[in-house]
Order: C-alpha cells, then structure tokens, then sequence
C-alpha cells in the first residue's frame, strides 16, 4: 500500500476518537483522508462491530470512493465496502463501509433517529458546506442525543479547508486533527483582468492549446457549468483537427458511467487527457495524471429568492479557498502549473470563503424534514442558521401544497399528505405532483413527469414543450446520441418512483390519456407558475405569483394563452425571467381537480381611468384572475369601504387640502407634541397624516355618502370635517396658543409659519425695535425662529435667541443696512419702542 500524508496523523485521529465521540480532520486535497480514513478506523475496539457511514456531497464522488476503498482491500464494490446513491447501490451482508449521499442518509435518519448498527458517522468533504450535509449534521446530533446513551455515535468532520475552530465549537470543543499533507510546488500563472461581461470560452480555448504545446502531462479545465463545458469541447475539438495524443473528457455529474470513469482514470499510455470540469473536481474526486489545472475562476450557484420563490442561477467569482483547492490538483504528483484566468489584484479581492448553500437555498425540502422530524430550526444545531425569510417562504409552500396546517396554538402541523410527502425522495413540489397524481390515476405520467423534472433538461434547446420529453421517455421516438444517457436516467428515475407509489387510484380521471394532464401535474407542483399570456401570440405571460416571464426566441408554445411552467429562471446577462420548459394548460381545471388553488374575492374599487366605481365578483388563481362578474345591489358600507381603501392607497393628498388647513394641522400638532414632551397624555388629538389614515372610518366615511366618482372628492368641505376633530373649548385655545398671528412692537400683526419646527416668524428687522427677548406661544414653552429681513423683506439673519442677536450681531447687520438704507438706520434704535411708521416702507 503505497504511503500517503494522511498517514502520519492517524495515530492521532485515532486517539481523538478513543477519547471524544466526535473529531475534526483538516486535510489537503490529495493527502488521501476519502482513501485511508474509513478504512484505518474499521477495526477500532470502540466501534464493536458496528458499521461506518460515510458521505459525499455527490453521487460520482460516493461511488468512486467506495471504488477506491474496495480496491484497497482488493476486493469489489458490495463487500465489505458498499454504496447507495440515488438509482445505484451496491451493499451486501458483509459490508461495513457503506459510502452514501446526504439526501440517503437523511431518508434513513427519518425512518431511524438511532442509526442502530451505525458506530461512525464522517462527514467528507463538509467544506463544501451541502444543505443536505448541514441538515444531517444536525438530525444526526440531535438524534444521537436523544436514542444514543449506551453506545455513542461518533462524528467525525473531514475536508480540505475548514474553518476548524467553528466546526470543534459546534461539536462541543472537539479535537482538531490537521494533516499538513504533500503537494509539489506549482507555478502560479495569471492573467489578464477579468472583465465580467466577457465570454469565457475564446481565453480558456487559447489558455489550454497553450499550456498543451508548452507544458507536459494531463490538464484538468474548471468551467462553470455544463454549457461552457459542450463550447470549450467542441472549440478544442475544431482546433486539434486530427490530432490524436490528447483525449477531451468533459466531467459533471450528469454524464453516465463510462464516460465519467473515462474522466477520471489515468490516459491510456501515449495520450493526454484534457478534462473538462465543474467545481465537482475541486476536491470530492482524485483524478489521475493532472499536473496542469485551467481555472476560469468562476462556479455556477443556485440562489433561492424568497420574494418570487424562485431560484437562479447565477455565475459568480469562486473564493479564494476554492481557487487554492483547483490549484492543488495539479501538484498531486510532480511540480505542476495552474493558469488562473485572472490578475493577481483581483485575487486579493475574492472572497475566503464560498457561502454555505443553506444561507442562499430553497429550503422547502429541509423544512418538510424537519416537520417530520418534530422541531423548529432553533431546536437543533446549525453552523448556520437557516435565513427565517426563506423559511417562511418554505413553510408557506408547503401549506399551499397540503403538507402543513396551522394548529389552534398557532403552531405548524405535519399532514398525512405532508408525511408521505417528506417520505418520497424527491422536492416538496415534485413529492406531491406524485401522490395527486397517483390519487387521480395518473401515476405513470405523474412519474414519467416527476422523472422529468429531477434531472437535467434531456433535450436543450429543442423548445420548451415538456410534451417532447415525454415522447423521448416513451420510446416512439429515438433521442440524440447525447439524449440517450439522460433519457436512460430519467426512466430509471421514473420506474423508481412507480416503485414508491403503492396506493390505488382514488379519483380516477376519465381521459387519462387526454394532453391536458400534463398541464395539470406541472400545476400540483408548480401551483405559482401557472401563467397567462400578457397578449394573444405574445412571449411575454403573467406567473400566478405576480412575476413575468418570457421566451427569449420564439416558441410553439406560445400559440398558447395558458401555461404552466417547470424551469425558469434568469442567467447570466439576462435581465428578465426566461422560460426553458413549460406545457400548455387548461384553465377549465380550476372548476376540478385544481379547484383548492381557486379562491374567490369581491373586488369593490374605483376605475382610476374612468373615475367611477367598481364593483365585481372575481375567481383567482394567485395573482391571476380567472374570471370576473359584476356585483349588484351593494350597499352604502361597501362602496364607502371601497372609497376608504383608494383614499389609504393614493393617500391624502387625493383630498382637497389648503394651504390653511396644513397651517391648522401643523399646530394642532405641535400642542400634542409639546404635551407628549411630559409624561402623561395629551388633549390635542393626533391629526398627523398617518393617524388619520388609520382612522379613516371615524372622522371621513360619514361624509363620503355623496360621493359617487373621483372627482366628487374635491367637493368635500374637508376644513369643516377637520375641525370638527377638535372638542369644545379646543379650538379657542388652539388660536390662543398657537396663534395665526403674532403682534410685534411696530404695531404689525405678522402671520406665524407652523411648516417648521420651531414656528417661524419672518418679520423686518425695524419691526422689532424695542423686543428685547424671542417672542414664545403655546403658554410660553416654545420658542419661535425669527427670520429677520431687510426693509425689502430679504433675509438678513435667523435666530432663536433675538437679546443675543442685539448684544453681539446687530452692530455688523445695521452696518451693511445703513449702507443700503441709510435714510432708514441712521437714528435708529433697537431699544426706542416708539417708531416713525412711516420710515418702513418697502423701498431700497
């Protein structure tokens, strides 16, 4: 057995888990954990025979490592090594390693929180941070709290970079096993600036002809996605012409079998292999002969929208611990070169790390589990908390899906529709098209549908008719030669679910055969995508849950005025939400078996267009309405209601307001806060605009009788309504504290400005000779601002404090209005109370 780095901490690890029930392993990629780990912990005297369970974030991954560890001990996959991976197993009496996914051992954690016959439980690659590997993370901890007295479980965190001291704090300060492992040096080659808007393929094209002429060995290329992967290898393909000695294999996780294997093992002897990548290759898989690694530098990420309810995919910079993990596969096994398609600048700029996918998912299928399972999210233990809006939004489809129902307490109850959903190994949405659909005798399209929709589109840009699917899936017509490994998958899938679906038919539809039923299905899953066609023979359709959509070329589909559809979503450079797959729909199936997605409201409001009022009865499904009548013989409450809901949308302004009134608000509004300043209440009422928005119905539905279109409004006598809110004696002591008008020494009566806080009073500067301190109302406790003015009524000074004004400013202010004014200022002043009137006229 050949030595690898992982060896030498072993020892150690197996101390750690002698002494503690749970433990963290940090190792670089390559040091060969996946390898040795499970194996050198098999005959540890605390596992007592039990059996180890380990997980991979993905089903390539799970199988090759089982493949791995076989070989080890030279023996075949179902042995004492075995694994279980969606459509795939291979476990035997005799197996103790059983390699699974995360989605698999949640299923087996529901069915038995004890995971009795399990002794250890590694969590492989936890780096990458999988919402199903947090989920189990924490059912695994609360179970083993709960069932695990006895016998512990042990946990064991394993992956190339950690944040090690969160993860221990997690699991009660566990030990932090760190293995320094071996990597050969590789040569740092960066590029140019990466601009975001540029296509990637012509610099990875040129980047690998370059490194094949220059440098040796097999090269492993990190593209986003598998769009990117089909352009580079048909670019590589064209500029190779017939050369020979290089062999182009694309990797991702929805290639069959054969040609994953022919990824992944070393090039037959005189080739080189060019492998091109996702991020899967970052560390779940060991792929022999690589000493060069292209990194586009970006991943393609699923972020979930709480607000729409839908997921994107967006294409993002890839952190700066991912980019160290690409660049590590090429120093596996001799000096390599990493050829990363950015500047060294942008480097320091990415991210540390990735971001957890539970922080940025759809969380509907964690929290249907955790209904299951009993809790709320805050009764377990998360490295990260899932985000309370997108489970919210989680909860709220699962209510409209039939799984959950709120209790009299308020609280959330599993049904027994929810149970058998969140026991089917599928979406929420996809669990339910399949019980509706089984329930209606529709289960074999429900599963060649649900089929469907878990796996890849099987047929990219062909048009967006799911209907073209199903033919392919049926055999009448003969898929592509690279259809055929997705289409091979997809009924694999679809004859597992027949397998789960064991209940006989309860209303059995009597065209089971008829086109529509597709439609219908996607709508059990899909109840928020059912959409409507904004104009006849238009690409542009109206979601049930207020969202557009749009085909981004033209389609047969859209002929259709209904639709409902499956995947949607917006990518990179795209502004708008694009549809890649949908049906045609019926919408006579809302008076059926779609009726519980209908809901029926009287819509009582006013044609903003028109100026009059409406009024009519309305069956929507979501935002969509589906049909509408008139409603007849409404009384005086409705119609004044309906007028009360415009006036709080369109606000008061809508109402004929004066200057005045404003003035007369403002004051009333400055007693009440002048009250509020001391503890207690206050006698003025609240007349702010919030406040009488709230009481609509107290003070303006009882004049609204009159009204019977828009433009009656601006009849309203709205000064009398207002202030007939104020009890006797208020509003003579409204004008006696918060006057229109203030006297000042020159005999004038100058109006008080209420719009600002405090009151202003703008007066001539002369007017105010003999005023030694700032005039004051509301019995003295509130100051006014003067804005003083010049003999022209120009600014020339604002205070609040007029003694001070007169002590240290009036000198400089009367020295530049006697040179404007001199006939004005010469004698005055500020302390003689008697003046010539005459003098304050409004010339220069």
């Amino acid at each position: 057995m050949n030595s690898l780095p992982i060896d030498a901490v072993l020892p150690a690890l197996r101390q750690a888990l002698a002494e503690r029930d749970e433990a963290v392993l940090e190792a670089p990629p390559g040091a060969g954990k996946t390898t040795r780990v499970p194996l050198a912990l098999l005959h540890e005297p605390w596992l007592q025979g039990q059996s180890i369970l380990m997980l991979e974030p993905r089903r390539l991954a799970a199988r090759a490592a089982a493949e791995r560890l076989a070989s080890e001990l030279g023996e075949r996959v179902g042995q004492t090594v075995g694994y279980r991976i969606r459509l795939d197993s291979k476990v035997g009496p005799d197996t103790r390693i059983e390699v699974v996914t995360e989605g698999i051992l949640t299923r087996r954690l529901q069915d038995d929180p004890s995971l009795e016959g399990v002794g250890l439980l590694i969590f492989d690659e936890f780096h990458e941070r999988s919402l199903d590997a947090d989920l189990a993370l924490a059912l695994s901890l609360n179970g083993r709290a709960l069932f695990r007295d006895e016998q512990a479980l042990k946990i064991l965190l394993m992956s190339a970079t950690l944040e090690g001291e969160r993860l221990s704090s997690l699991l009660d300060d566990a030990p932090v096993v760190s293995s320094e492992g071996r990597m050969f040096p590789v040569t740092m080659q960066w590029g140019r600036p990466f601009v975001p808007s540029e296509f990637i393929e012509p610099r990875v094209v040129q980047t690998v002809l370059d490194a094949l002429g220059n440098e040796s060995g097999s090269l492993l290329v990190f593209l986003p996605g598998q769009a990117e992967i089909r352009r580079v290898n048909q670019q590589l393909a064209d500029a190779l012409g017939e050369r020979s000695d290089v062999m182009l294999c694309p990797l991702h996780g929805e290639l069959d079998l054969n040609a994953q294997r022919a990824a992944i093992e070393p090039a037959p002897k005189g080739l080189r292999k060019v492998v091109l990548a996702t991020n899967i290759a970052e560390t779940s898989l060991t792929i022999d002969g690589v000493r060069v690694v292209v990194d586009a530098g970006l991943a393609r990420v699923p972020r979930f929208d709480p607000g729409s309810g839908m997921t994107r995919l967006d294409t993002q910079r890839i952190s700066r611990a991912s980019a160290t993990q690409r660049t590590g596969r090429a120093g596996r096994l001799e000096p390599g070169v990493c050829y990363r398609l950015w500047s060294e600048a942008q480097h320091d700029q990415l991210a540390a790390y990735g971001t957890a996918e539970i922080l940025q998912a759809d969380l509907a299928g964690l929290a249907l589990q955790l209904a299951r399972w009993g809790v709320e999210p805050v009764q377990l233990a998360w490295l990260d908390t899932p985000p309370a809006a997108a489970y919210a939004q989680a909860r709220d489809l699962l209510a409209r899906l039939g799984a959950l129902v709120r209790t009299s307490g308020e609280a959330w109850k599993l049904t027994a529709h929810g149970q058998a959903m969140a026991e089917l190994p599928a979406h929420p949405r996809i669990a339910h098209l399949l019980l509706r659909g089984q329930e209606l005798g529709l289960g074999a399209l429900a599963c060649d549908v649900a089929a469907l929709l878990g796996e890849r589109d099987i047929l990219r840009g062909a048009g967006a008719d799911l209907h073209s699917r199903l033919t392919l899936l049926a055999g009448t017509e003969r898929a592509a030669r690279g259809a055929q490994g997705g289409v091979q998958r997809a009924r694999q899938l679809s004859r597992q679910y027949r397998g789960y679906l064991r209940r006989p038919p309860e209303q059995v539809v009597a065209d089971p055969d008829h086109p529509r039923w597709l439609g219908a299905l996607l709508a059990l899953a899909y109840p928020d995508r059912v959409a409507r066609q904004r104009r006849e023979g238009g690409a542009e359709y109206r979601l049930a849950n207020g969202r557009a959509a749009l085909f981004g070329e033209p389609d047969a589909l859209m002929k259709e005025p209904w639709l409902v559809i499956a995947d949607l979503g917006s990518r990179q450079g795209q502004r708008e939400e694009r549809i890649y797959l949908a049906a045609e729909f019926d919408p006579a199936l809302f008076d059926s078996v779609l009726a519980e997605q209908v809901t029926q409201l009287d819509q009582l409001d006013w044609d903003e267009r028109e100026g009059v009022f409406r009024a009519e009865r309305q069956r929507k499904a979501g935002e969509l309405i589906i049909s509408r009548e008139p409603l007849t013989g409404l009384d005086d409450s409705a119609r004044g209601q309906a007028l009360l809901a415009l006036v709080r949308r369109k606000g008061l302004e809508m109402l004929p307001w004066t200057p005045e009134l404003r003035q007369w608000q403002a004051r009333v509004g400055l007693l009440r806060q002048l009250d509020l300043e001391k503890p207690g209440t206050s006698e003025w009422p609240d007349v702010s605009d919030e406040a009488l928005l709230e009481r609509l119905e107290q003070w303006l539905l009882p004049y609204l009788g009159k009204v019977t279109r828009l433009s009656h409004f601006g009849n309203l006598d709205l000064s009398s309504i207002l202030h007939n809110l104020l009890p006797w004696p208020l509003p003579q002591r409204l004008d006696e504290q918060a006057p229109h008008h203030l006297s000042v020494p020159s005999g004038s009566s100058v109006r008080l400005d209420y719009s600002e806080h405090p009151p202003i009073l703008a007066v001539r500067l002369q007017e105010l000779f003999g005023l030694a301190d700032t005039p004051r109302i509301a019995n003295g406790r509130q100051i006014v601002k003067l804005h003083l003015l010049s003999p022209a009524r120009r600014p020339v000074q604002v205070t609040q404090d007029l003694a001070s004004f007169w002590r240290n400013t009036y000198a400089e202010v009367k020295k530049d209005l006697k040179g404007r004014y001199p006939k004005l200022f010469h004698k005055m002043d500020p302390w003689v109370e008697s003046l010539n009137k005459s003098r304050l006229t409004d010339k220069e």
